[in-house]
């Protein structure tokens, strides 16, 4: 297969994976550890994902408990969690910090829907571009003939509809979650 249609390859699955940790960083109303593990912290002079300095656990489908391994840096992770404005806050006791939240109302659940589909449509806009960007290529690439060119582009177009229509499902199971009761 060609190199250009690889490297195309390459690239919109980078873009559906960037698609998916989108996606579980949106609060569903069940509680998931992506919501939090990617939180920044200050602890020990640097800036850490939550994940580097805390385990993450799922207590039940509206709590999530973290328990940073360093009991000092408590006070630093509920900032952190503060700052990162959950919609809910994040309860101290001591040497673990629990969040509970709340369930979500219908108007908060039209809000994710309309999230899920700008960065659906974001990820269809990288697809275009990369798209866009393979032609602009193929364009420069005279030693093809015109039956090969028109080839090269149909299997372009394959490439794009499949990241397209992968969007497409993810975001729509996406929108399920939210909108479930």
């Amino acid at each position: 297969m060609d190199a250009q249609i690889q490297s195309l390859k390459s690239e919109l699955q980078k873009t559906i994976s960037h698609l998916k940790e989108e996606f579980a960083k949106l609060q569903t109303g069940r509680a998931s550890a992506s919501l939090v593990e990617n939180v920044t912290v200050e602890a020990y002079g640097q800036q850490q994902p939550l994940k580097a300095v805390a385990g993450i656990s799922v207590q039940d489908a509206k709590t999530i408990v973290i328990q940073p391994w360093d009991k000092s840096t408590v006070g630093d992770v509920e900032k952190a969690l503060v700052k990162a404005d959950l919609g809910t806050m994040p309860v101290n006791e001591g040497t673990l910090i629990r969040i509970v939240l709340p369930p979500m109302t219908e108007e908060r659940r039209r809000d994710m829907v309309k999230i899920v589909k700008d960065l659906a449509e974001e990820a269809r806009v990288s697809v275009r571009r990369h798209r866009q960007e393979v032609h602009s290529n193929a364009k420069k690439d005279s030693d093809r003939t015109e039956d090969e060119h028109r080839d090269f582009e149909d299997s372009v177009q394959k490439e794009v509809d499949i990241a397209n229509k992968e969007i497409e499902e993810i975001a729509n199971k996406k929108e399920e979650d939210v909108m479930q009761v």
